[in-house]
């Protein structure tokens, strides 16, 4: 599936580790999935992430895992956090670990036992180490990532890894796959006119039972999600292109001006107009970091 909204990921190697750094404000990202699994760890803010329907806090320097092909969402707090996220393929987790399919990398923070603390806290070290080496940009840097990555996911296996729990219901694994194909439709297609019959249609239901399931499983309408795909696309022309307004709204395929209007500021609090001053006054601004701590607080 291709890397959703505002996430541009630097390659480690060509094995399959990826890094990225989001630093821009209104962090709010649609349920999506991916191969690949991910790893968040928030610098300087807190933040939500919904995994197959169960919300977790994640706080400032807390690490979570998410399982290649879970159904994911997150929503930052700062207009100004920066948030480093992970993803390793599954060909480079096969590799050090060839039967992954029996297992499971189960990382949350508030379901850490005593006894896994201690490694834990050390991921969570090596984590704010890989941000020190992409602020001081140094020598190097990409080879000492890499090194740091594979004791991350070293650590992982080995501590945090555990044999799955019985094979979900065939019903369970079809509704799974159900949500991966609407959701991959729509993030190919948001740009178009996209009818509850087209998504019914597609997962081979009638609209009615269609619109039942999606909701139960996703917590919102259908066509609020879509809307939802096009708002965070729409936020992020509005700071990197110099198109209208307008423009960019019906590009990505919203046609109801004041509908747009009411859904964009319901998920960023601000305007349109408000988001892209905001973001030209900050471009005017230098950007500067603030020092990591030596320790988790």
């Amino acid at each position: 599936m291709v890397q959703p909204y505002y996430e541009v990921f630097r390659e480690i190697n060509e094995l399959g580790l990826q890094l990225a750094y989001r630093t821009s404000p209104g962090g709010y990202q649609p349920f999506h999935w991916h191969e690949e699994l991910e790893l968040l760890f928030p610098l300087n803010g807190d933040a939500t992430v919904t995994i197959d329907g169960i919300t977790y806090q994640l706080r400032r320097r807390q690490l979570l895992v998410i399982e290649s092909r879970q159904v994911h969402s997150t929503n930052t707090y700062s207009d100004r956090l920066m948030i480093l996220c992970i993803h390793i393929s599954k060909p480079l987790l096969e590799r050090y670990l060839p039967d992954i399919e029996l297992f499971r990398l189960h990382c949350i923070p508030d379901e850490i036992t005593d006894a896994q603390f201690p490694e834990y806290l050390s991921l969570c070290q090596m984590a704010e180490e890989l941000t020190r080496l992409y602020i001081e940009e140094a020598p190097a840097g990409f080879l000492e990532s890499e090194g740091i990555i594979l004791q991350i996911l070293a650590r992982l296996i080995r501590y945090f890894s555990v044999r799955s729990a019985p094979e979900l219901s065939s019903a369970d694994m079809q509704a799974r796959q159900r949500l991966r194909n609407i959701i991959t439709y729509v993030g190919e297609h948001f740009r178009e006119p996209i009818s509850l019959q087209e998504g019914a249609d597609l997962l081979g239901l009638n609209k009615e039972y269609f619109c039942r399931f999606f909701k139960k499983h996703m917590g919102l309408s259908f066509l609020q999600y879509i809307n939802e795909i096009r708002i965070t696309h729409i936020y992020q022309e509005l700071q990197n292109t110099d198109a209208s307004i307008t423009e960019i709204m019906e590009a990505n395929g919203f046609t109801n001006q004041k509908l747009f209007n009411k859904t964009f500021k319901e998920i960023y609090g601000r305007t349109p107009s408000a988001v892209r001053k905001g973001h030209r006054e900050e471009q005017e601004q230098p950007l500067t970091a603030a020092p990591l701590p030596r320790r988790l607080p």
